[in-house]
């Protein structure tokens, strides 16, 4: 067991050297080792900002193993999880050589419930896709030390058998199901409440905080040292566990959890099941009353609201006489029991949306964002879901900090606006937190050129596309395919999926045509592919080496002002004196932006070309705050400077690139 400093321990005579090929010293990650340690034993607030390149996986995990308190590492997506559990965890355990107890943790959807696999198993007939893979899941499940579905690889992530076999906090029985010993989520909670370190998601860990303030312990135990990385994306997921929420499938999960609870418990109840049809009936008509197209807009959409708000009425209704008739019922049964409860929160969730507020636009001063909520919709083909969400969970999530003593440490290569952690730390209500930044150790203005074209149309223009088609084809072809263009909304990738197809040599992948995973394995194997891709390819996508050599964005992924969530915000912060463009909209965009430019170099061999396609990096006085955000150095608007900095890096010429450089 080592007792060097954590600093010393990334160094070039720590053993890091005798476990990583190549192990190369980066002083950024030493010192950010060494402020995380600080933090740890002074039990503080920190919030980190580490460039691409940095390490800060190491830099955060050396401290946390080393301190041998119980840690909590929350990150931003269950990949991130399983790369941190399964493969940077262990190396730095063995490294340290600590003995060290670590546990991943997932949402209870992950886990299989035996109530509910027994329910299914006898439940009665199913497709015989479905029968085979319920099949597996039985035979599989007595050997499982976890029942994570993850484990069962020759199933498919979207079989419909999932649903059936696992449960959620709506149809969970609690301590009084019959197979609560053999409960895969409780086995995992105590294996949590044992561990050193737990990982979980960001997802899992608010809505984990958001059942603890009401009252309800989940699966994460308190700690001494909370980590979050991948810390950006906190601002916006937490809001979305803090609110209320109704959805059609929330409501025909219940009708078919209801009539397999009656044929098990109470086969004489015919008429509740009648009256669930006509529920489901209900929510048909409801979602009629919505519109045809797909759509996201604020709640209720006022071109329709009398018929909206006459058929919400009407499945309340329905709801409650479900309600009423289960009510007696509730002693023959625990399910039944839980399914009346089920049914009493639908019936509440329905009133929170008939209530509609008048007076949002006469709101107090006083009044905060946390506690001011957005009312939206949404639908898609024959589903709907009705949301409200508070602006923000700033002064929540700090009164939750103030409740758990220990240290918060939050890291992130995107938190800063010009190198200022303002907007990030006041979105969150920990102003008072230290801040540091580290810079990417990558030599950006060696490795990268950021080309801006001359002579775009304004986006808004209706000739925007093609032009922009026009500029990216020469661009493309001297970097032989190997490009990510990244693209703020599926119209223009739909558009340039079908102008691009017939314009150039490459291979195209094009993001829905197969799952994500598969489309990245893919754009690596065949060396030479160009990947549209919208938001979810803009950040956690990782391609190191020659096969990414280019990365394009069609515009500043400015959120659309339509977008009811992004509206009510712009609302609120008007109706409370502040400019919304300069406290929400540009922060936003700007993390954004350094996300997506942020795949091009992912390490200290890669080279590359970003180009950015919107001419209001020099048109628009906020344009400098984009350019001032991002790493890259070199910065051009002449096509024949790309050229010599390809030729360049291909080694065919030495040329001195003549480039603009922002000051």
């Amino acid at each position: 067991m080592y007792t060097q400093t954590v600093d010393e321990l990334l160094s070039a005579e720590g053993p890091f050297k005798n476990y990583i090929d190549g192990f190369a010293v980066r002083s950024q990650q030493q010192e950010m080792a060494l402020a995380i340690d600080e933090c740890i034993d002074a039990q503080s607030l920190f919030i980190a900002e580490a460039g691409t390149g940095t390490g800060k996986t190491f830099a955060y995990l050396v401290p946390a193993v080393h301190s041998g308190k119980k840690v909590v590492i929350s990150t931003g997506t269950k990949n991130l999880q399983d790369q941190l559990f399964h493969q940077d965890l262990p190396l730095v355990i063995n490294a340290l050589g600590k003995s060290v107890y670590a546990v991943l943790l997932k949402g209870r959807a992950n886990y299989i419930c035996p109530y509910r696999l027994k329910q299914t198993e006898f439940g009665g007939r199913l497709p015989p896709s479905q029968q085979h893979d319920l099949n597996i899941i039985i035979n599989w499940l007595p050997g499982s030390k976890t029942g994570d579905k993850a484990e069962l690889e020759e199933i498919s992530t979207d079989s419909h058998i999932w649903s059936k076999v696992t449960s959620t906090t709506d149809n969970c029985l609690g301590t009084e199901c019959q197979f609560v010993s053999d409960c895969c989520v409780l086995n995992a909670r105590k294996q949590a409440l044992q561990a050193d370190i737990i990982i979980v998601n960001h997802h899992l860990f608010f809505a984990d905080m958001a059942l603890k303030e009401e009252g309800f312990g989940e699966i994460i135990p308190g700690a001494d040292v909370y980590i979050f990385d991948e810390a950006h994306q906190i601002i916006n997921i937490a809001p979305n566990y803090f609110g209320y929420s109704l959805s059609s499938h929330r409501i025909e999960s219940f009708a078919n959890d209801l009539s397999a609870q009656i044929m098990e418990d109470a086969p004489d109840l015919s008429q509740i099941e009648e009256l669930s049809a006509k529920m489901l009936d209900s929510v048909k008509r409801f979602r009629v009353a919505l519109g045809r197209n797909d759509k996201r807009s604020s709640w209720p959409d006022e071109n329709n609201q009398q018929s909206i708000l006459s058929e919400l009425l009407a499945l309340s209704k329905r709801i409650k006489s479900i309600e009423d008739a289960l009510k007696p019922q509730v002693s023959r049964s625990t399910g039944l029991e839980r399914c009346w409860q089920r049914v009493s929160e639908l019936g509440f969730l329905t009133e929170q949306f008939l209530n509609i507020d008048d007076a949002q636009d006469d709101i107090s001063e006083e009044v905060s964002a946390d506690s001011e909520m957005i009312s939206w919709y949404e639908t898609k083909s024959q589903r709907f879901s009705l949301h409200k969400t508070p602006m923000t969970i700033s002064k929540t999530f700090r009164e939750y900090i103030d409740s758990k003593p220990g240290s918060w440490i939050f890291t992130s290569a995107t938190l800063t606006i010009k190198d200022d952690f303002g907007y990030f730390s006041g979105r969150l209500g920990i102003k008072d937190a230290k801040t540091l930044q580290w810079y990417s150790p990558f030599d950006y203005a060696r490795q990268s050129i950021m080309y801006i074209p001359k002579n775009l149309p304004d986006p808004r223009d209706n000739t925007y596309v093609d032009a922009m088609i026009e500029a990216i084809i020469p661009v493309v072809k001297i970097s032989k395919g190997r490009t990510f263009i990244l693209v703020t909304s599926y119209r223009v990738l739909n558009q340039l999926a079908s102008e691009l197809e017939n314009k150039i040599d490459y291979p195209l992948l094009v993001q829905g045509t197969m799952p994500s995973d598969r489309l990245i394995r893919k754009f690596k194997k065949l060396g030479n592919a160009v990947l549209l891709g919208t938001s979810s390819f803009w950040q956690g996508v990782d391609v190191k080496g020659q096969s990414l050599s280019c990365v394009i964005i069609d515009k500043l992924p400015f959120a659309a002002p339509n977008d009811p969530k992004v509206q009510a915000t712009i609302n609120f912060l008007r109706r409370h004196g502040r400019n919304p463009f300069m406290h929400y909209q540009l922060p936003e965009a700007v993390i954004n932006l350094k996300q997506g430019a942020g795949r091009l170099i992912r390490d200290p061999k890669d080279t590359g070309i970003l180009m950015l396609c919107d001419p209001r990096l020099y048109t628009k006085p906020f344009g400098k705050v984009f350019i001032k955000s991002l790493p890259q150095k070199v910065i051009t608007r002449e096509f024949t400077d790309v050229e010599q900095f390809t030729q360049r890096i291909n080694g065919v010429e030495n040329n001195t690139l003549l480039a603009e450089q922002i000051e």
